[in-house]
C-alpha cells in the first residue's frame, strides 16, 4: 500500500459550514453538481472553484445521490421526504412524490434512458421516466435495504443490498436476481460499472472492495489495509481501475483490476468523504460532508 503526500489534495469550501456535501457528479454543462444533505440544497461548482447554491423547498428533505440525466438535467433522491428531484442547469427544480416511507437513496440512468432508483425502506427498485411516470418493482424479501445502484453492461441495473449482504440485479422488465456475497456481514453500499465490464462495489462493514463478473457472476473481494476504514462510495476510471472513499479512514483509495490498492490521506481530519466523480479537468472530485469538496489531481 502506498500513500501520497497531503499537498496533492486541495480542499474547496461549498455553501459554508454544516451544509453537508454528500454526493457529486459531473453535469452536462461541465460543472460539478452536489447534494447538500444537511442544508437541503443542490450546489453547482465550476472547476475553478466558483459555487452557486440552489435551496430546495424543504431544508430537511436530505438530498442524497445525484446523477446527470439523459435530458441534460440533474436527477437526485430526497431521502427524508420520499421524492425524486430534478434540477436543470439553470436551477429550475421539480420533484416527484414516491410512496410514503420509501426513502430513496441510489439513482442511475438505465439503458432505456429512464432514471432507476432504490427505495431503502420499502424494498423496491423504482423507475422514473423523464416524463415523470413512476414504476416500482418489489424485491423477494423484506429488510434488504437496497442502497446504491448502477447501470450494467447487460442493459440491466445492479444494486447493493446493504442488510441482505448481497448484490441485486433488475432487468429493464423488472426481473430481479440476488447474488450473495462471500463475506458475512459485509454491508455493501457504493457500486459502479468498471471500465473492465465488471461490477465493482464497496463493503462498508468488512473493509473490502468487491468485483462481480457479469459474465459468470463470480465475486472477488479485496481487503483494505485498514479493515475499519468503512469504504462508502466508488467510481470507475477509464483505465480499468476504480476510486473509492474511506469514510472512517479519512482517505481516498484507488484499486487496480488486479486488486493493488493505493490510499491518499485527506488534509483535514474527520472530513467524512462520501461521493466522488472524475471532473472535466481529469481530476478526482470528492464530496466531504464535514468540510466541502476535495480535488485530487490524478
Amino acid at each position: 500500500m502506498d500513500r501520497t503526500q497531503r499537498h496533492a489534495i486541495r480542499e474547496i469550501g461549498v455553501a459554508g459550514e454544516h451544509s453537508g456535501p454528500y454526493d457529486i457528479t459531473l453535469g452536462p454543462d461541465g460543472a460539478l453538481w452536489l447534494t447538500l444533505v444537511q442544508m437541503g440544497a443542490i450546489a453547482r461548482l465550476t472547476p475553478d472553484g466558483v459555487a452557486t447554491t440552489h435551496k430546495l423547498d424543504s431544508a430537511s428533505c436530505k438530498p442524497g445521490i445525484i446523477t446527470a440525466g439523459p435530458d441534460r438535467a440533474l436527477w437526485f433522491t430526497r431521502f427524508e421526504d420520499h421524492q425524486i428531484g430534478r434540477i436543470t442547469t439553470q436551477g429550475e427544480v421539480t420533484s416527484f412524490a414516491l410512496a410514503a416511507g420509501s426513502s430513496p437513496f441510489g439513482i442511475a440512468v438505465g439503458a432505456d434512458d429512464a432514471l432507476w432508483f432504490t427505495e431503502t425502506n420499502t424494498d423496491r427498485i423504482g423507475r422514473i421516466g423523464t416524463d415523470g411516470v413512476i414504476t416500482t418493482f418489489g424485491l423477494p424479501s423484506a429488510g434488504m435495504f437496497p442502497s446504491a445502484i448502477t447501470a450494467g453492461p447487460d442493459e440491466a441495473l445492479w444494486f447493493t443490498l446493504n442488510r441482505a449482504n448481497a448484490i441485486g440485479r433488475v432487468s429493464l422488465g423488472g426481473d430481479v436476481s440476488i447474488h450473495p456475497l462471500p463475506t458475512a456481514g459485509a454491508a455493501p453500499v457504493g457500486i459502479t460499472l468498471g471500465s473492465d465490464g465488471a461490477i465493482w462495489f464497496v463493503e462498508i462493514a468488512a473493509g473490502q472492495i468487491g468485483r462481480l463478473s457479469v459474465k459468470d457472476r463470480s465475486i472477488q473481494e479485496f481487503a483494505l489495509p485498514d479493515r475499519g476504514a468503512r469504504p462508502h462510495a466508488i467510481t470507475a476510471a477509464s483505465d480499468g481501475a476504480c476510486w473509492f472513499t474511506e469514510w472512517q479512514g479519512n482517505r481516498i483509495g484507488h484499486i487496480t483490476p488486479a486488486g493493488a490498492i493505493t490510499e491518499y490521506d485527506l488534509p483535514s481530519p474527520a472530513s467524512e468523504p462520501h461521493g466522488l466523480t472524475l471532473g472535466p479537468d481529469g481530476a478526482l472530485w470528492v464530496a466531504l460532508e464535514a468540510r466541502g469538496v476535495a480535488r485530487l489531481d490524478v
